[in-house]
């Protein structure tokens, strides 16, 4: 874009989804923690830049859930391993 916004992380560079225990080390009780905060703001600044045309997103959408889904399995793979997952 040339009206000087920043340019947008590809949508493959956030499927990956943050460390979650660093996340949870200084997690306060009610605080919400989303290691894929990344992903979440690419999707919403897609959808910003296009106006919200859902269409123009769909790449954003699936690295948003597929992130998701990486820390669901993650998180579920340490509590079978008996291994801390946080709070």
């Amino acid at each position: 874009m040339s009206d000087g916004a920043p340019n947008l992380p590809r949508p493959e560079d956030n499927v990956e989804p943050e460390p979650y225990r660093k996340h949870f080390q200084n997690k306060q009780a009610s605080q919400f923690v989303d290691p894929c905060v990344a992903a979440s703001k690419a999707s919403m600044e897609c959808m910003n830049r296009n106006d919200y045309d859902r269409n123009e997103c769909m790449e954003y959408f699936q690295a948003y859930r597929d992130c998701k889904k990486t820390w669901m399995e993650q998180r579920k793979n340490d509590r079978q391993t008996g291994r801390y997952t946080g709070p």
